[in-house]
């Protein structure tokens, strides 16, 4: 492609709402423009970066024995009601009525759609196994879009669906997937891992999260330095033997904390460790008061709580709920609050002669000691670990890194099977309910995801396999050898199967330089009047920065073996 008649306007400034690197780029080289908040139209260079992903997804699920096809984005709200969704997906689902009033939904997912499908088509256990994909764009109403295509409104997503006759089949399948997922963002040249993973709204029992690490990532991966054990914070877990205190329990006492709200406030003023406070976070279930306490060292980790609740999204406590209770925000405490369920972090069972809220303003109780001083409904690990403490399957030491998810794959088991009544015939003439999996990739969070992870101040720097082109051409000045020269190897290059991009444009060279660096093809070739006298062109290398001449006699084998070499 030459850039005269490529779509490409670059920026030189960076757009003020552009937060994150990715936004900024995808932005600045031309990639794409926004229409409304979360909504993007992609250009031409961004589209192709997205085709060049989306072969590569296509290859390695054909590969691995997947089927594609493609599901409405329109969907009636009826399958929905069916399979239980349509209520507590929440806000996010994006909701519409027909001109006849009928309910509809843009979909986030395909679940319900693709078993329906299913359900009608297939009878028998000889039909089975079978998985099902397709690449759509998806909508969800996020609260607050940003970070660009990180977290949008509408965005082009991979999800695969597999049905099977039992739990073997669909461990096998779940399997298949997970390695497809290892292939594909191994091909993207990309620093991933796999991190056990919470099922959300999706449903199920087993979930992981393919997750690319870089510092604009809104989750934190817990990764162990020894071992393969990798999970989302949301999810980790750590061990830790603490043993009680060996002192002797004092007397319950009230005290006076006029204005002291926070764990540092408490800390600071009395003079007591983080570890001897119990933090009370009050929760709201149903109308129903949860209160749930971790020590002062450590925060909630609501998805474990929600998990152990059974509940998908968990509300704080309203201020109706704190009158109810007769407690105070920054003052609340399990000792005398009746009516709520208790849920206490295993190490909040170790702590001796604590301080906790007395639920009344301005006043703490001192020498708490669980047990004796208030009863609990339950213990159980719903603390969010932290960075240096011991792997629960080695021992070794725990790590916290930014990452960013880009895909997830979910053992669904009979979630919406049994909601949905897909059944098949087993080979004694049975009706048997299909073992379900699903399995998803946001196709433009993974081109973002990758530009987070692979830039300079300068601009972007692609890895080769989804480069949008391998070879940036720059004729420099107006002289005619140069110019004919330069169309001569982009000919030349492109008869031989490379994506070339010619920038033929009438402009400086410093334009093109730095417009080269952003848009930030794997290889640069500068053609100029002086190094062709000399037989040479001048070549550089993106990703290290390494510059060398290249023989011009020699060129097309030349360019072959570095592209080779690319990573």
């Amino acid at each position: 492609m030459k850039m005269s008649q490529l779509y490409i306007p670059t920026l030189k400034e960076t757009p003020a709402d552009a937060e994150v690197i990715s936004h900024q780029l995808m932005l600045r080289a031309g990639l794409m423009r926004k229409l409304s908040s979360g909504v993007y139209t992609y250009l031409p260079l961004g589209y192709k970066v997205i085709r060049k992903f989306e072969d590569i997804v296509r290859e390695e699920l054909n590969k691995s024995g997947a089927q594609e096809l493609l599901l409405p984005a329109l969907q009636p709200a009826e399958l929905w009601e069916e399979s239980g969704r349509l209520q507590n997906y929440g806000p996010e689902l994006m909701r519409l009525k027909d001109r006849h009033g009928r309910d509809f939904c843009l979909g986030p997912t395909h679940e319900e759609v693709v078993t329906d499908l299913v359900r009608d088509e297939v009878r028998s256990y000889k039909e089975l196994p079978l998985n099902l994909y397709q690449i759509q764009t998806k909508y969800r109403d996020e609260i607050r879009p940003r970070f660009g295509v990180l977290r949008g409104r509408e965005f082009i997503m991979k999800d695969a669906y597999s049905f099977d006759i039992d739990k073997d089949g669909l461990e096998e399948s779940y399997q298949n997937m997970y390695n497809a997922y290892c292939r594909i963002f191994e091909r993207c040249g990309l620093e991933f891992r796999p991190v056990e993973a919470d099922t959300g709204t999706i449903g199920g029992d087993n979930s992981h999260e393919f997750m690319v690490l870089a510092e604009a990532g809104e989750d934190i991966v817990v990764y162990c330095e020894e071992c393969d054990y990798a999970a989302n914070l949301e999810l980790a877990k750590s061990k830790l033997e603490v043993v009680k205190a060996d002192e002797e329990a004092k007397e319950l006492e009230i005290i006076d904390t006029p204005g002291l709200t926070t764990i540092d406030e408490l800390v600071e003023e009395l003079n007591i460790e983080a570890d001897k406070m119990i933090k009370a976070v009050l929760y709201e279930v149903e109308g129903q008061g949860i209160l749930a306490l971790v020590r002062g060292d450590y925060e909630v980790n609501d998805i474990k709580l929600g998990n152990l609740l059974d509940v998908v999204n968990l509300e704080m406590g309203s201020e109706e709920l704190y009158k109810r209770l007769n407690t105070v925000k920054g003052f609340t405490g399990a000792i005398n609050l009746d009516a709520v369920k208790i849920i206490a972090d295993e190490l909040v069972m170790n702590i001796v002669n604590g301080v906790a809220g007395a639920n009344k303003i301005d006043k703490h109780y001192v020498n708490v000691n669980p047990q004796r001083d208030f009863e609990v409904t339950e213990v159980a690990d719903i603390r969010e670990v932290k960075e240096g403490e011991e792997c629960i399957h080695c021992g070794g030491k725990l790590k916290l890194t930014p990452g960013i998810e880009v895909g997830q794959v979910f053992k669904l088991e009979t979630k919406y099977s049994e909601a949905l009544n897909a059944t098949f015939l087993d080979e004694n003439g049975k009706s048997q309910v299909m073992e379900m999996g699903c399995y998803g990739i946001g196709i433009t969070r993974t081109i973002a995801a990758t530009i987070e992870q692979n830039h300079d101040e300068y601009g972007i720097i692609w890895p080769k396999a989804l480069a949008p082109y391998l070879v940036e051409i720059l004729p420099l000045g107006n002289n005619d050898d140069v110019i004919e020269k330069s169309a001569q190897i982009y000919d030349e290059l492109t008869a031989a199967g490379i994506d070339v991009l010619l920038d033929d444009r009438k402009e400086r060279a410093g334009v093109k330089f730095n417009d080269a660096d952003l848009i930030g093809c794997p290889l640069r070739i500068t053609v100029g009047a002086r190094s062709l006298k000399e037989g040479n062109l001048e070549a550089k290398i993106r990703k290290t920065g390494e510059e060398f001449n290249i023989n011009l006699e020699e060129y097309l084998s030349q360019v072959k073996d570095i592209i080779d070499n690319l990573s």
